[in-house]
């Protein structure tokens, strides 16, 4: 059973060698029964070598547990394979359990290659491995756990959300199947404050503290029969408690409760006393077709509506919330390029003179023609375009189509009086971009009268104009273009700006005008007609004119004619209109005064 062509005197000192080893090895042959075993392996066994002669090796060491390490090791004594080596927890005759390395190759001379002969023998190591899977098994959980909190961290919570997700829900005939699961993510309001003024140090503490209640709130008795929740350290101030096999949104909403409760008791910390306060989202959903990003995302989401409703509260996963949300976004991310593609047209609402019934000018409304959502009106878009700054780039091409199509109406009906265009502007038109440059390039380049321009901007954006605005909206109406405020009334109310700003045009909000009822059978509002009937007479007297808005019935346009309004909007006269519709109402009135 030693190398071929050894000597006496070198076989002899194999057996001793082998006889003499510190690690268990056996010599084994085809049919995997010991042959011989050194004293080691039979300390390890606590038989003594010479009784584990003629005993099947396999199970010594356990080798039959599963088949793929079977398989392997009977392919080795059969030489159809050079080595095998697996991992085995046994049982030291001391009581103790140990970790083994089995390792089984072939001896010199060993077995031959199927066909080739009698097979030989091989040589069985076991290698005690309990420190080093010791030491492993400590470096992963340093490595899966956090260490200020001794929290699971990020990496472990994944690894089970996504263990979770792939596993089939458990199916009992006494229970009816759950398959659901359940996030709470939170946050610290505040907490960044604590570290900025404390330090990290008490920073650190408090999350430490923070993950002690969270670990008591997770661990109530009963409250989870299928185990308690996993609570995580995600990173920084976030948290997330995972809850498997939930019940339903009710049982995670009464886990936000109790945390939330908890959180709000104060924190005494190294003689600092803390109060904080929690935001935490609430996600509750069937495992099938749930994904870990997906999961996460929602939970995000919610967090942020938990930190945006007014933070220290829990907020629950709307579908529809989140479908506005992520249809906010879409348009958001699709904004500029629709700009680049001509997604966009303008519709043109008329402005007629309450005394006679003209239609005086025009008010242009921009549509976004969206691919997927199909005709969006501006209240869908506009909001979204001041906030992420593509206003000014669509209020340019606005500007610019408005007043190339007032130029055309004026020169295809030379013997009709102009109408004015009317454009709204955005406050970040007048902050970020050069819009006195604008204008006088688009005046120019359209060839239209300054004088048959109006720029409409709501009254909170012109309230405190100072500096760059003012000088902006001042150097345009030095140019000729008007200036009007729209929505007058609802604002501010702080009239001192009227006298500063060279404002030209008031236009009434249509909330004071749609008090001035008669054919619906409401009574009209008498405030509403007294504040109105102010404001037009202020407005004369400041030497400006006034549009009333929303003008939907006769009733309304003769009480704002009587009152001395000198031009009105709305649906009596006509909606938004396309361009074409507009050429056919120059010059005729649209009622009969």
């Amino acid at each position: 059973m030693w190398p071929p062509g050894a000597s006496p005197t070198e076989a002899h000192d194999y057996r001793a060698a082998f006889r003499a080893a510190t690690l268990p090895m056996a010599v084994v042959d085809h049919e995997g029964l010991i042959v011989t075993a050194n004293e080691a392996l039979g300390a390890l066994t606590g038989v003594g070598a010479a009784a584990l002669t003629a005993q099947s090796a396999s199970d010594l060491v356990d080798l039959a547990a599963d088949a793929r390490a079977w398989h392997a090791y009977r392919e080795v004594l059969h030489g159809r394979r050079s080595r095998f080596r697996c991992t085995r927890r046994l049982k030291h005759p001391d009581g103790r359990a140990l970790w083994a390395e089995i390792t089984v190759v072939p001896m010199p001379g060993g077995p031959e290659p199927e066909g080739g002969g009698a097979p030989g023998q091989v040589l069985l190591s076991v290698a005690d491995v309990s420190d080093r899977r010791e030491l492993q098994k400590r470096l992963h959980h340093l490595q899966m756990h956090d260490p200020v909190t001794r929290l699971p961290n990020r990496a472990l919570f994944f690894e089970r959300l996504s263990t979770v997700l792939r596993t089939p829900p458990h199916q009992d005939d006494d229970v009816p199947e759950r398959g659901r699961i359940g996030l709470c993510y939170l946050d610290l309001d505040g907490f960044k404050a604590v570290n900025d003024t404390l330090g990290h140090r008490i920073g650190d503490r408090l999350l430490a503290a923070v993950a002690a209640r969270l670990t008591d709130c997770a661990e109530q008795e009963g409250a989870y029969p299928a185990g308690a929740p996993l609570v995580a350290r995600l990173g920084g101030d976030e948290f997330a408690i995972l809850v498997e096999e939930s019940t339903g949104t009710e049982q995670l909403t009464d886990l936000a409760r109790t945390v939330l409760g908890a959180l709000q008791q104060p924190f005494d910390l190294a003689g600092q006393r803390l109060s904080v306060s929690a935001s935490i989202g609430v996600v509750e959903r069937p495992v099938a077709g749930t994904t870990a990003t997906g999961l996460m995302q929602a939970a995000d989401t919610t967090l942020y509506w938990a930190k945006a409703d007014g933070k220290a509260r829990w907020t629950l996963f709307d579908p529809e919330r989140n479908a506005h949300r992520m249809t906010r976004q879409a348009l958001s991310s699709n904004l500029r390029p629709a700009v680049e593609r001509g997604e966009f047209t303008i519709e043109y609402q008329p402005l007629v003179g309450m005394a006679d019934g003209m239609v005086r000018g025009v008010e242009a409304l921009v549509r976004w023609n969206h691919p997927q959502f199909g005709l969006l009106s501006p209240n869908r878009f506009v909001a979204i375009a001041e906030e992420d700054g593509s206003i000014v780039q669509l209020g340019r091409w606005v500007l610019r189509s408005a007043c190339r199509q007032a130029r055309r109406w004026q020169l295809d009906h030379p013997a009709k009086p102009p109408l004015f265009i009317s454009v709204n502007v955005a406050v970040r038109q007048v902050w970020d971009s050069d819009l006195v440059t604008d204008v006088a390039e688009i005046l120019a380049e359209t060839g239209l009268d300054p004088a048959l321009l109006q720029l409409e901007l709501t009254e909170s954006a012109v309230m405190g104009s100072a500096g760059r605005p003012l000088r902006a909206l001042q150097a345009l109406s030095d140019m000729g273009v008007r200036i009007a405020i729209d929505d007058f009334g609802t604002g501010y109310s702080n009239l001192a700006y009227l006298s500063r700003l060279p404002v030209s045009v008031l236009k009434l909000d249509g909330a004071f005008v749609r008090g001035f009822r008669y054919e619906d059978g409401t009574h009209p509002s008498p405030a509403d007609e007294t504040i109105v009937e102010a404001m037009v007479q202020l407005a004369h007297r400041l030497g400006l004119t006034v549009t009333a808005e929303c003008v939907e019935t006769a009733g309304q346009a003769e009480r704002l004619r009587r009152i001395g309004c000198d031009t009105g909007q709305g649906w009596l006269y006509s909606r938004a209109v396309a361009p074409e519709r507009i050429a056919e109402l120059i010059g005729t009135r649209t009622l009969e005064a």
